[in-house]
């Protein structure tokens, strides 16, 4: 039997970032096949600190509408495409996040995939009731929430996990389209992972979205001989292991089959809450 491999990956990602929310279901099938031999972090980008950033970078309300109905056709994540009233900051939702790492560090993920869900529901991300109601789907106090956000040391962490995204590995600029301007030079857009295997530190960018061919490639070689699980024998067994609900798109990719296939399946043993075209599956 091989020994357990411990492999890091940290990904810098952003709540209000389609294209993190559409590389979702490459995350879930990695976790899959690999389990706990992989050891997954998030840091934060910080896409905005105010809305007027994406108002001056040209980026309205209506852009925002016809970029999220595109990437959710091509990419399968189901995504409220309706026009928003305004743009909204993701930095209060960054600074939550890095709240809950450091002051209940077991919600971290839930929070994360909290507000997701909500912004890609149609809630802005700088309102506080989406804040409260992100609190509340991780199973977090929101008044708690919010006192460790005011936290010196909560900012601190949030500007160092800024501050790492945008200072990119030198192999991720040699791939300098999936890079972005910042108006100091070049940051990780969302998703950009960097992996370590902590035997030797090799360490590995892979910067921005990218098909889950390229992220298999990766580990394939950071953990070569290394036994992956078997495929899920349904789509139950797909929704139990998650213990929370998956889009179609997340399901099928785990399960290595096709969308329509996937959707077909857990329309027989699961109940669907809509989201733009497609929806969220828990167990029936």
């Amino acid at each position: 039997m091989s020994e357990p491999i411990d492999v890091c990956i940290t990904e810098f990602t952003d709540p209000g970032c389609p294209w993190a929310w559409s590389a979702e279901p490459f995350r879930r099938r990695l976790q899959w096949l690999y389990g706990d031999k992989l050891d997954w972090s998030h840091r934060m980008v910080v896409l905005s600190d105010d809305p007027q950033e994406f108002l001056d970078k040209g980026f309205t309300p209506d852009k925002q509408a016809r970029a999220t109905t595109k990437i959710a056709r091509e990419h399968g994540m189901p995504i409220d495409t309706s026009l928003r009233p305004r743009m909204a900051a993701t930095a209060p939702a960054c600074r939550a996040v890095v709240a809950a790492r450091m002051h209940a560090p077991q919600a971290e993920g839930a929070l994360l995939r909290a507000f997701r869900v909500r912004h890609f529901a149609g809630e802005l991300l700088d309102e506080p009731s989406t804040l409260a109601g992100a609190a509340a789907d991780a199973g977090l106090d929101g008044d708690e929430l919010q006192g460790w956000m005011q936290d010196d040391e909560v900012e601190a962490a949030l500007d160092e996990d800024r501050a790492a995204a945008r200072e990119p590995m030198d192999a991720a600029r040699v791939l300098d389209e999936k890079l972005a301007n910042w108006s100091g030079g070049r940051r990780y857009t969302c998703p950009s992972l960097e992996i370590v295997r902590r035997s030797d530190r090799v360490r590995i960018a892979v910067p921005g979205f990218q098909p889950f061919a390229a992220y298999d490639v990766v580990l394939a070689n950071l953990v070569p001989g290394s036994e992956r699980r078997d495929p899920p024998s349904s789509v139950l067994e797909v929704l139990r292991w998650a213990g929370e609900p998956l889009a179609t798109r997340e399901v099928a990719v785990v399960c290595d089959i096709g969308h329509d296939e996937a959707r077909e399946e857990l329309g027989r043993a699961a109940t669907e809450r809509h989201l733009g075209f497609d929806g969220l599956w828990c167990p029936a």
